[in-house]
């Protein structure tokens, strides 16, 4: 039996529930149509930072936040487009703004879509016409993220998007991970390292992309919680970035359409053609042992 429910927190929070399986979601529409929430009988998949969700004026740390129209930074967060600069700040806008719930589904699995519309504050830093519509599709042990991307303007739409999702995790040391690749480079050095299955987790910082992949599909087994979570996604992602900090209970396993910069250098970047619209999809599945 799948249903949903709308509850009042913080912001309003639609949960899609799959209830013989024990799965939860919890989507927030107003920051960000992001994931802040998925738990499996009862147990917390995703991080989440509280006191940065309440603040209206910070980016969330942890759900799954909307990566668009572009994945990671810019050098000085800026581009140009036919010869004008624009400010553009990391992992784009989409993460921030406000998206309007549209459909809601309840027969075979719980379906929720959002939509985002480009508008004033979209065109000041990113001049196209746009509509985003994401479609949160949970049943059983998987969640799966559908997307459409619409090119509602008169010139070509550059972007590109990807998600950056938060798991919980207590210890890393007992991670072991399946990335379709054996070599990674590091997103600030640039240096290339090969790849063997293991991170050190004694630096401060690991912030690496996987842009070798083999397979559509990488997994990371928590042997502590008994949990393999897998990550399946299209060839619309080619790259796969693995963030963390020291000291946090967490780790990023993040789908990219393209590298940072791809706005200026053009690298993997998707280009719509006027009228026409592109789909993509991930899905995440969650399996204990």
């Amino acid at each position: 039996m799948f249903s949903i429910a709308i509850q009042q927190q913080k912001y309003k929070t639609y949960i899609l529930s799959d209830e013989i399986a024990g799965s939860q979601l919890e989507v927030v529409p107003e920051r960000g149509g992001m994931i802040t929430r998925w738990r499996i009988q009862g147990q917390e998949l995703l991080y989440l930072d509280t006191e940065r969700f309440a603040h209206p004026d910070l980016s969330v740390r942890g759900g799954i936040p909307i990566l668009f129209p572009i994945c990671g930074n810019l050098p000085e967060n800026t581009y140009t487009y036919n010869g004008q600069t624009y400010t553009l700040k990391q992992h784009g806008f989409a993460r921030d703004l406000p998206w309007q719930v549209t459909e809601q589904v309840t027969h075979e699995k719980a379906r929720l879509t959002l939509v985002l519309n480009s508008n004033e504050q979209t065109r000041a830093v990113y001049p196209f016409e746009f509509q985003l519509a994401f479609t949160y599709e949970l049943q059983d042990n998987t969640l799966e993220i559908r997307q459409n991307y619409q090119n509602l303007s008169s010139t070509p739409l550059p972007f590109s998007m990807g998600f950056h999702p938060y798991f919980v995790i207590s210890d890393k040391n007992h991670l072991e991970f399946v990335i379709p690749s054996n070599e990674y480079q590091d997103q600030r050095t640039k240096e290339i390292s090969p790849f063997h299955g293991n991170f050190d987790f004694g630096l401060d910082e690991i912030d690496v992309a996987f842009k070798q992949l083999t397979s559509q599909s990488a997994s990371v087994v928590d042997n502590n919680r008994k949990l393999r979570l897998t990550l399946d996604y299209g060839k619309e992602y080619p790259i796969l970035v693995f963030w963390t900090i020291k000291g946090k209970d967490f780790y990023c396993l993040e789908p990219w359409s393209a590298p940072r910069n791809a706005l200026n250098t053009g690298e993997h970047l998707t280009v719509l053609d006027p009228g026409t619209s592109y789909q993509a999809s991930v899905k995440l599945t969650a399996n204990f042992f």
